[in-house]
C-alpha cells in the first residue's frame, strides 16, 4: 500500500536521478572542451608529451631517502642497528639512485625539447650525477654536522642534538638545500628548485638552491626567511625569523636582461642577523663579525664589528 511518505520518497528520488541524468549529458560537452584546451599553448600551460617531465612526488621521495642517507636512525621507519645497518643503508642508496638519476634526466631531457638544446645524453648525464651527489654524501653529512652542533651551542632551548635534527625546521630546509646546491651547480634544470621549494613549502624558508652557504649555518625559528639565488653567506651566520636576503627592486625585463648577475646581498663570517632584518642589493656586504638588529632595512654595506640597531622607539603607556 502507498503511503504519502513512500509518494515523497519517489518524488525526491525522481528529481535526483533527473538531475544526474542531465550532468552526466553535459560532461562529454564539458571534457571535449577541456581537451581542445589543451591545444591551446600559446595561452595556457599544459604539457602533453610522450616525454615525462620531473614528478613533484618521486622529488618528494628523493628528498626522504636523502634524509634517511643524511641521517640514518632518525628518519627512517625501520629500526637499524649495526647488524642490519649495511642491508638497511645499501637499500635506501639503490633507491635514492634510481630516482634521482631517472628525475636528473627528466629534467634535462625536458629543458632539451623544450628549447632545442642539441641532445647531451640525458640519461648518462643523470648517471653521473646522481653517483657524484651520493659520492658527496660523507662531505655534506660533515656539514650539516656542523650546522647541527652550531645550532645547539647557540640555542639553550635545545636540550640534545637529537632534538635539533628530529624538530628544527631550520636544519631540514638547511639540508635539503645543501643537496640541491650540488644539482644546481651541475647544471639540473627544475629538480633542485623543486627541492628547495618543497622544503619552503613545509618549513616556510625559502632558499634558493643557487645560494652559497658556509658551514656552521644556522636559521633559529626561521619561518618567513628569503635567502636569494646570487646570496653568499660565509661561515658561523645565524639568522632569525623573517630575515630577508634579496634583491632590490628590479625591471619587467629582469627575468632576462639580469639572469646570472650578483642580485643579493654577502654576508661575512661570524655573522648574527635578528628577525625581521631586509637586507637588498648584490653589492651590499655585511662585514665579518657585525650584528645587524630587528626590522632593519639595509641597502648598502656594513664594515666589519659593526652594530646596526634602529634608534630605540618612545613608548606610551595610555590609561
Amino acid at each position: 500500500m502507498e503511503t504519502k511518505h513512500t509518494k515523497q520518497l519517489e518524488d525526491v528520488c525522481k528529481t535526483e536521478t533527473d538531475s544526474t541524468l542531465w550532468v552526466k549529458a553535459k560532461l562529454p560537452e564539458l571534457i571535449n572542451s577541456v581537451i581542445d584546451n589543451c591545444q591551446d599553448d600559446q595561452d595556457c600551460f599544459v604539457h602533453i608529451d610522450y616525454e615525462p617531465i620531473p614528478s613533484k612526488e618521486h622529488v618528494i621521495a628523493i628528498i626522504e631517502n636523502l634524509m634517511e642517507v643524511l641521517f640514518p636512525g632518525y628518519y627512517n621507519r625501520e629500526r637499524i642497528d649495526p647488524l642490519n645497518l649495511k642491508y638497511y643503508l645499501g637499500k635506501t642508496v639503490s633507491r635514492l639512485f634510481t630516482l634521482l638519476s631517472e628525475q636528473i634526466s627528466c629534467s634535462i631531457r625536458h629543458d632539451c625539447r623544450k628549447y632545442n638544446i642539441p641532445c647531451s645524453d640525458c640519461v648518462s648525464r643523470g648517471h653521473f650525477i646522481a653517483i657524484s651527489v651520493i659520492e658527496s654524501v660523507p662531505s655534506i653529512r660533515k656539514t650539516l654536522a656542523l650546522d647541527v652542533k652550531a645550532a645547539y651551542e647557540g640555542d639553550p632551548a635545545a636540550k640534545s642534538y637529537d632534538e635539533i635534527i628530529f624538530s628544527y625546521p631550520g636544519l631540514f630546509a638547511i639540508a635539503v638545500y645543501r643537496v640541491a646546491h650540488l644539482l644546481y651547480k651541475h647544471d639540473v634544470p627544475l629538480l633542485p628548485r623543486i627541492m628547495t621549494e618543497h622544503a619552503h613549502s613545509i618549513t616556510g624558508i625559502d632558499i634558493h638552491p643557487g645560494a652559497q652557504i658556509g658551514e656552521a649555518f644556522v636559521i633559529d625559528h626561521g619561518t618567513g626567511v628569503v635567502i636569494g639565488e646570487t646570496t653568499v653567506i660565509g661561515k658561523n651566520v645565524r639568522l632569525y625569523q623573517s630575515v630577508t636576503l634579496g634583491a632590490l627592486s628590479l625591471p619587467r625585463d629582469a627575468g632576462t636582461r639580469l639572469k646570472g648577475k650578483k642580485r643579493h646581498p654577502t654576508i661575512e663570517d661570524d655573522v648574527i642577523i635578528y628577525s625581521g632584518a631586509t637586507i637588498l642589493g648584490g653589492k651590499t656586504v655585511i662585514g665579518n663579525h657585525s650584528v645587524i638588529g630587528g626590522n632593519v632595512w639595509i641597502t648598502e654595506s656594513v664594515p666589519p664589528n659593526t652594530k646596526v640597531l634602529l634608534e630605540k622607539p618612545l613608548l606610551k603607556f595610555l590609561k
